[in-house]
């Protein structure tokens, strides 16, 4: 199965320094030639679709959780909500939010953003090679215990997962939601020339950030300025987020990514095929490759075999 061998590979990446991806950051640090977007998105596997429908349905707000959207009169607000964050393993808090540019830290004067500072709250991290998210200073304060700094995040934007790390706060009056660094917005609506005075203001983009210790990015795998290992944020990635769908009750989450998956044998089909995400086999209608399980494609419509 896919998700069992991309992870496994991924988990095996991190015992064998062969496998690992390393990187020298700043041949990257680059506002059109950052890191491919294969570097850090989620494996093909993972029930996107699914965790974003859940996402939609938390309603337990958090501790100081509800903020603006942007600074204007009238701005719509978000919840940050903590329904997940009591889970053993794959504990987070999840909200949905538009998605503003920070170009805080090494790359400050990215273009539209006069007033940007030299650094990020756990370093001056590049934000043309650092795929992150901000959240607002005050809820990050509340929770530092669980939310130390370069914890695992991902976001779901236009039907795709993308991991990055919590690497800034937004600190303004009033503080406000939904912000993640130029890699990151500019991977998520490539053609939208995101930049620090431009944003993607529609609220669908859904956020999921991991607590906890065990959650952080290791020093290993990054320095003050970059990430220096793709291979440890992608598994750390796919191991927490497969926790957190077996948490879930979604299919194809499991807490040991070296363990094989379960199926379910999905019957009403010809012929009849395994399937691990019911509701999304062959012949299930489908709009985009996410919304299928497994190996199959969308095609015309309808999750099919490739």
């Amino acid at each position: 199965m896919a998700f069992v061998s991309s992870v496994l590979v991924a988990s095996l990446a991190l015992l064998n320094p062969a496998f690992a991806q390393s990187v020298d950051g700043s041949k990257y640090n680059n506002p059109t030639a950052g890191p491919p977007s294969s570097y850090f998105a989620a494996a093909t596997s993972v029930p996107v679709a699914a965790l974003k429908s859940a996402a939609a349905k938390a309603s337990t707000a958090a501790k100081d959780a509800t903020y603006p959207i942007n600074n204007d009169g009238g701005a719509a607000k978000v919840t940050i909500h903590s329904d997940w964050s009591k889970f053993s393993e794959g504990a987070a808090f999840v909200w949905v939010a538009d998605m503003d540019v920070d170009c805080d830290g090494l790359d400050y004067k990215c273009k539209g953003n006069p007033d940007g500072l030299p650094d990020t709250n756990f370093g001056a991290l590049a934000a043309y090679e650092v795929p992150w998210i901000v959240i607002p200073d005050k809820f990050g304060t509340t929770y530092q215990s669980v939310l130390p700094g370069n914890n695992i995040g991902a976001v779901i934007c236009d039907g795709k997962m993308f991991y990055g790390i919590y690497g800034d706060s937004d600190g303004d009056t009033p503080q406000v939601i939904g912000e993640a660094s130029w890699l990151m917005a500019r991977t998520c609506f490539p053609n939208d020339d995101l930049n620090g005075n431009a944003g993607h203001g529609n609220v669908d983009v859904t956020y999921i950030l991991f607590t906890g210790k065990d959650a952080v990015l290791p020093s290993s795998a990054l320095n003050k300025n970059y990430i220096t290992n793709f291979t440890t944020l992608r598994s750390m990635g796919d191991n927490l987020m497969a926790a957190l769908a077996k948490n879930l009750g979604l299919s194809g989450g499991s807490g040991n990514p070296t363990t094989t998956l379960t199926t379910k044998t999905i019957t009403g089909t010809s012929p009849t095929a395994t399937c691990t995400w019911s509701g999304h086999c062959a012949g299930a209608s489908c709009s985009t490759e996410n919304d299928c399980s497994g190996d199959l494609v969308c095609k015309s419509g309808k999750c099919a075999s490739p």
